[in-house]
């Protein structure tokens, strides 16, 4: 068995280094529509385990990726937790946002009932995989789920729930502890049922100040790594806060993550910077995909050419868009294969 991800967190550089996508099982490929459609609507598909298990090996089996990545939302803790979610086509995740008396009357005692058949989906795969090919886990980080939570959909810049932690700290606390608590169950529960290592995305890192970051953040993302570690100390877990600039650096020290995703803003001289201290995932310009010829060559050439001599899996900086072109990921994986 030689998996080339999991010998990249623990500090092995490749040559020709190891390379997934973020969302690479999603609306960018014809299969998975017609899936979706077979499914009703998208969380019965994140809830069914033989379509959920489908649509995770669709990309495997089209581009030969190094990771498969398994199919869920990171919302699905909220609706384990009891509150209202529904996905609109056009519009995204819609959930009856919470307030300071619903936080109060959170529980985590059903949460992984409610989530037993995504668990069977990571079983399912741990089972189907070829065994060189890492079996991804994951979970939204507490901050990036509390905003939904709060706001009942995205925002541009997630005011509603940066002024209820203003407002309302003590709850809002309460809320993350909650959250964090889901979520090391949860990650626990993947990884037992096979996960090889787990991301943990925290979309929404980057509207808040300093202060607020360590708080809403760090703090809760090290929770979770220390849950998770007490019990299954050789966990490997990936940490993706998107978009946090200079507070990139002491990261990975500060939340006790494995390795770091990097977004595709993050100058490359300051990847090779964080990647001497620890192994790095990304950061290919999504937008570059979708224009492919010379505009994507030349990002996946300066990534490589920074960063390919150190721990990297090669990655985009954010997920794949629904537009991009087939042939424009096969001339991406051609590239960073050297085929």
């Amino acid at each position: 068995m030689n998996k080339k991800i999991i010998e990249v967190i623990e500090g092995k550089s490749f040559k020709i280094p190891p390379l997934w996508m973020m969302r690479q099982a999603g609306r960018y490929l014809p299969e998975y529509k017609a899936t979706r459609k077979q499914a009703g609507s998208f969380l019965d598909l994140c809830y069914n385990p033989e379509l959920a298990y489908e649509v995770t090996m669709q990309p495997i089996e089209r581009f030969q990726f190094d990771a498969a990545i398994l199919f869920s939302d990171i919302l699905v803790v909220c609706d384990a937790l009891g509150q209202s979610l529904k996905f609109e086509e056009g519009r995204g995740p819609v959930l009856e946002p919470v307030n300071v008396s619903d936080i109060a009357k959170l529980s985590t005692a059903g949460v992984m009932n409610h989530l037993a058949p995504v668990i069977e989906t990571v079983s399912k795969l741990h089972n189907g995989l070829d065994k060189d090919i890492t079996l991804l886990g994951f979970c939204g980080a507490p901050w990036t789920v509390a905003t939904y939570m709060i706001a009942g959909h995205g925002t541009p810049d997630q005011a509603p729930a940066r002024i209820f932690a203003h407002e309302h700290p003590e709850a809002f606390q309460a809320l993350l502890d909650v959250l964090c608590e889901a979520s090391i169950e949860y990650l626990i529960a993947q990884l037992d049922a096979g996960a090889d290592a787990v991301q943990i995305f925290d979309s929404w890192a980057s509207v808040l100040d300093e202060d607020q970051f360590e708080k809403w953040c760090i703090a809760p993302v090290r929770k979770i790594t220390d849950g998770i570690r007490a019990k299954r100390p050789n966990a490997k877990i990936i940490g993706f806060p998107k978009g946090i600039g200079s507070f990139y650096k002491g990261y990975a020290t500060k939340t006790g993550v494995n390795m770091i995703g990097l977004d595709w803003t993050v100058p490359l001289k300051d990847a090779k910077a964080l990647q001497n201290e620890v192994p790095i995932q990304g950061n290919l310009d999504p937008l570059r995909l979708i224009i492919g010829g010379k505009a994507l060559d030349e990002g996946v050439d300066m990534v490589l050419e920074n960063l390919g001599d150190g721990p990297l899996v090669f990655n985009l900086g954010h997920g794949i868009t629904p537009q991009t072109p087939i042939e424009h990921v096969e001339q991406m994986i051609k590239r960073v294969r050297k085929d």
